[in-house]
């Protein structure tokens, strides 16, 4: 029914941005030298009690859009010379997704689009997106259901996650391409851009060492070197944990009220080399920091 609000908290009508902006903060061959034109979408299919982003995705930040605005803001993005065009959190959006990419399409856009997704996916939705996504940059969060109940309430995550993602690794073979002048600032070393591909990402929690292990030693094993994956270290307690949540996350794991340490997050790296992955990215532990979350202040979302 027109008007009715999902399980995420979104209406089916409009669709909710809090920001739309080059952002340089995802994997090397996502960010590049220019940024990734970024549309973070506000709510969320899952109720992660730990969450960083709890303004949009509980949708208390943002602003309503229609189809045709949201495929202005790629056009806009990909003026000011973003990578590609990244879509955070867009599950919910989809139908209205791929209408914007149609309108954009016809008027000029060019760029590689990125699914970017907690990984809670119906492998339906995933193929729908066949000939509009390029890149998915999606999360594996949990070994087991007892921990997906627990900590993001849904109790079926590992089935959705495993059959979305197959579906995403058959539609997105890894592709790279060289960008003249797309140079690491540090290094000097030549960038590359990913123009297709599966980035799987999974951020570790404090004292879930062994379940991170887990997931990695699957799921190398079953996709080995035809994706990446990204290995997150920057859990970072948020000031605001049991307020915005409306839990008390002390009473659901005392761990989530520290971060991951560098011993953790070290070990998990040693044993992803013992595995022989190769295709992968790391952090340090920098990016544990709140100053690392972008301001969701409408930024980019508004005719000007």
């Amino acid at each position: 029914m027109s008007g009715d609000r999902g399980f995420c908290g979104a209406v089916d009508e409009v669709i909710r941005i809090s920001r739309a902006a080059l952002h340089f903060w995802e994997e090397p061959c996502i960010s590049g030298t220019r940024g990734s034109g970024t549309v973070f979408f506000s709510y969320c299919s899952l109720k992660c009690v730990y969450c960083q982003n709890t303004e949009i995705s509980r949708g208390l930040a943002g602003a309503d859009v229609d189809v045709s605005r949201l495929a202005e803001i790629m056009l806009e993005l990909q003026e000011r010379g973003a990578h590609n065009i990244n879509l955070v959190t867009p599950t919910h959006y989809v139908n209205h997704i791929t209408a914007a990419l149609d309108i954009a399409k016809s008027r000029g856009l060019t760029l590689p689009i990125v699914y970017n997704t907690g990984g809670y996916e119906l492998p339906s939705v995933i193929k729908k997106l066949r000939g509009y996504v390029d890149i998915f940059l999606t999360d594996y969060k949990y070994a087991d259901n007892e921990d997906a109940k627990k900590y993001s309430g849904v109790s079926n995550y590992v089935e959705f996650a495993d059959e979305a993602l197959e579906k995403m690794v058959e539609i997105a073979p890894l592709k790279f391409e060289n960008v003249e002048g797309c140079r690491d600032d540090n290094t000097k070393q030549e960038i590359q851009i990913m123009k297709s591909g599966v980035i799987i990402r999974h951020l570790l929690l404090p004292g879930k060492l062994v379940k991170a292990k887990n997931i990695l030693k699957r799921l190398y094993n079953k996709y080995g070197d035809s994706v990446y994956f990204s290995l997150m270290s920057q859990y970072t307690p948020m000031k605001n944990f049991g307020i915005n949540n409306g839990t008390d996350v002390s009473k659901i794991d005392e761990n989530l009220l520290k971060p991951v340490t560098a011993h953790e997050y070290n070990r998990l790296i040693s044993y992803a080399e013992r595995l022989g992955v190769k295709n992968a990215f790391i952090q340090d532990g920098s990016a544990a920091s709140e100053s690392f979350i972008p301001p969701f202040d409408l930024t980019g979302v508004l005719k000007s």
